[in-house]
């Protein structure tokens, strides 16, 4: 089986910054794209960020500048670096990852999403 776990979501003002991490496990034989999305009250899931397996990066328009995705292979963990972060960001946080288990399959993975909360 394998398993995405997130952290690192909370309650910030507005204008400040969070960390989310985002940790893969179980019978992983290798990582493919690894993906942020949030998504929003009532409002459909949004990808945030993309990065590859050779660490090239892909962000939504309304975070260029402000978010940051990074992760480490040997770790398989992705993080998302949130900087002045704004009240319409708020919602669910969800991490994707395209992984090649040992068992020969692959496919997306979901993690059970993290809350963060900006408030104004």
């Amino acid at each position: 089986q394998v398993q995405l776990v997130e952290s690192g979501g909370g309650l910030v003002q507005a204008g400040g910054s969070l960390r989310l991490s985002c940790a893969a496990s179980g019978s992983i034989f290798s990582i493919n794209a690894m993906d942020w999305y949030r998504q929003a009250p009532g409002k459909q899931r949004e990808l945030v960020a993309t990065i590859t397996t050779d660490g090239i990066t892909i962000y939504g328009d309304s975070v260029k500048g402000r978010f940051t995705i990074s992760r480490d292979n040997a770790k398989n963990t992705v993080y998302l670096q949130m900087n002045s972060l704004k009240p319409e960001e708020t919602g669910v946080y969800y991490c994707r990852a395209r992984i090649h288990s040992s068992g020969g399959t692959m496919r997306n993975y979901w993690g059970q999403g993290t809350q963060v909360t900006v408030s104004s």
